[in-house]
């Protein structure tokens, strides 16, 4: 206290004198002043030295030496310690994601269809209920609504319950239906797989269960949304777009998103286009490649990219950007888009995700089928098309639906902006087939990009693992679909905790490098906690200690 009095009192001095030297004569010259801030420095640095007891502490190690050793640290070591006690952390919550994962795959293999419930047969926690409102439980035929007591938790910052399980429904879907009903019956039984994972890691965050329905159930329960900071919120979340869903769907990929930019899409078309491609563009994670092309009687690139590019935030705000300056004129060739999408897709000199292949065809509709393009460039068929027919219009839509059922993708139609969101995401099911056919090779534990927790635990990682129908058709085929995604959170603060700055050097510290080259956790570096979604790439691949320097052992 004393030395911060000194402090202001310093600073009073020095302004009263450059104000009574400007009042009374010349301003001080340049050496005047300069003599006066070393002698602040000066008595400054004595002070501090005083108040601290820096000296007397200095003599009692130089007295003590026989108390203690210095020893001189090994930067290698501190790393590869380091590198060991994150892998420990993530191989535990991987144990825990793959027992979630196998339960809940035997449980709906187990699980008997029913077209029809009785009132209360499916009883659960809407994590959307209001609290104060009585009547909006039981609104549901065949199900009945949960009343969970919930208690301050200080690791989550928020309420929760340990005794139940909460479950999420987006907005735009009808939480009576049958398939909901279905959906909430058998992934009630994941609540003991929950609670079970927890007595054996207490340290477990938010364990998730997000359906290919849109349904998602996590544990522990907490309400979903904090009614005095955000009234009157309309809830747009769907554990579908969020990223540890999409990149634990279906495999890396490289998208050409074709737009047809012909003077018959202009007005209401074009910006049904425009948002549909906006949405398209949020179905994909920093591990897949894009580009957006438009297409009239030529084709070209819509902004400065002029290939594949990795589809990370910024590279997808500006094609965002680009998009929303698409124009209308000209006609439509399906030939030159085509065969110009086809030639970025069969770039080999430029970095891109190398597994599946997907061309994304938004369009009005025409004549044309462009059947020597597809012929030329994949007649082995290893580049998927997707098509989608834009608007409300009378043109022939037969071509477009030829161009997707002949190149192994699928034919969507979206009338209005009612239809974009659910359209735009369900080429995600076709990708994921492969995975359910490759069975176990395919269940490999994928840890996510840096993203902001939709419950405000923070910044996180998660851990995902997809979950497959393992039942079989009527013909004795296998269900070739994915039930949902299995989530695993672990925040960064916890991976903080295990690379501690004590263990270095004063000037020393820790850094981590994700494999996309993205610097994840850095002393300088802090990302700003906004309440908006925003990601970086994923996991840490390099975990680097700089300064190499002294310390002491006692």
């Amino acid at each position: 206290m004393a030395a911060g009095w000194l402090l202001v009192f310093s600073l009073t001095l020095f302004q009263s004198l450059v104000m009574n030297h400007s009042s009374e004569g010349p301003f001080p010259s340049a050496t005047t002043i300069k003599s006066w801030v070393d002698k602040m420095q000066e008595d400054l640095v004595t002070l501090a030295r005083t108040a601290s007891g820096v000296d007397q502490l200095a003599a009692i190690y130089l007295k003590n030496r026989d108390l203690y050793t210095v020893e001189a640290n090994n930067p290698r070591q501190l790393v590869e310690l380091a590198a060991r006690d994150i892998e420990k952390l993530l191989s535990n919550r991987s144990k825990a994601l793959v027992r979630l994962a196998k339960e809940a795959e035997k449980y709906q293999a187990s699980h008997q269809w029913r077209d029809e419930f009785g009132n209360n047969d499916i009883i659960y926690y809407n994590a959307k209920d209001d609290q104060n409102d009585p009547e909006k439980n039981d609104t549901e035929s065949g199900s009945q609504r949960i009343r969970p007591v919930f208690e301050e938790d200080p690791v989550f910052r928020r309420q929760t319950s340990y005794q139940h399980a909460a479950v999420h429904i987006p907005t735009d879907i009808y939480e009576g239906s049958t398939i909901v009903l279905n959906e909430l019956n058998w992934t009630a039984a994941l609540d003991d797989v929950f609670k079970r994972n927890r007595e054996e890691d207490p340290t477990l965050l938010w364990q998730v269960f997000g359906s290919a329905t849109g349904l998602a159930r996590y544990y522990p329960a907490s309400p979903w949304v904090d009614k005095s900071r955000t009234p009157n919120k309309i809830d747009l979340y769907d554990v579908r777009r969020r990223p540890w869903y999409i990149q634990g769907a279906a495999s890396p990929k490289d998208m050409l998103i074709l737009v047809d930019a012909s003077g018959s899409v202009s007005g209401l078309t074009l910006k049904l286009i425009r948002t549909s491609v906006i949405e398209m563009l949020e179905t994909l994670s920093d591990d897949d490649f894009v580009n957006v092309v438009s297409f009239n009687n030529n084709a070209q690139n819509v902004s400065c990219f002029n290939h594949l590019v990795q589809a990370n935030v910024r590279n997808k705000k500006k094609l965002k950007e680009a998009v929303y300056k698409i124009s209308a004129k000209g006609i439509t060739d399906y030939k030159k888009g085509f065969s110009y999408a086809f030639e970025q897709l069969l770039n080999h000199s430029v970095s891109r995700a190398n597994c599946n292949k997907i061309i994304m065809l938004f369009t009005d509709g025409g004549e044309e089928r462009a059947q020597e393009i597809f012929h030329k460039y994949n007649e082995d068929k290893k580049v998927r098309v997707f098509t989608f027919s834009v608007g409300q219009h009378n043109y022939d839509k037969g071509p477009i639906q030829w161009m997707a059922c002949e190149n192994k993708g699928y034919y969507y139609e979206i009338p209005s902006i009612g239809a974009i969101r659910i359209n735009t995401q369900e080429y995600l099911d076709v990708l994921g087939r492969p995975m359910v056919l490759a069975g176990e090779k395919a269940k490999q534990v994928q840890w996510t990009n840096v993203y902001l927790d939709a419950l405000e635990l923070g910044l996180v990682i998660t851990g995902t693992l997809p979950v497959f129908n393992l039942t079989k058709e009527q013909n004795g085929k296998i269900n070739q679909l994915i039930l949902g995604v299995m989530g695993v959170d672990v925040s960064l603060e916890d991976i903080k905790k295990l690379t501690p700055r004590f263990t270095l050097c004063p000037n020393g510290y820790y850094f981590a490098i994700d494999p996309n080259g993205y610097v994840l956790l850095h002393p300088n570096l802090q990302p700003k906690l906004q309440r908006l979604e925003f990601f970086t790439p994923s996991l840490f691949g390099v975990v680097h200690a700089i300064q190499t320097d002294t310390r002491a052992t006692f």
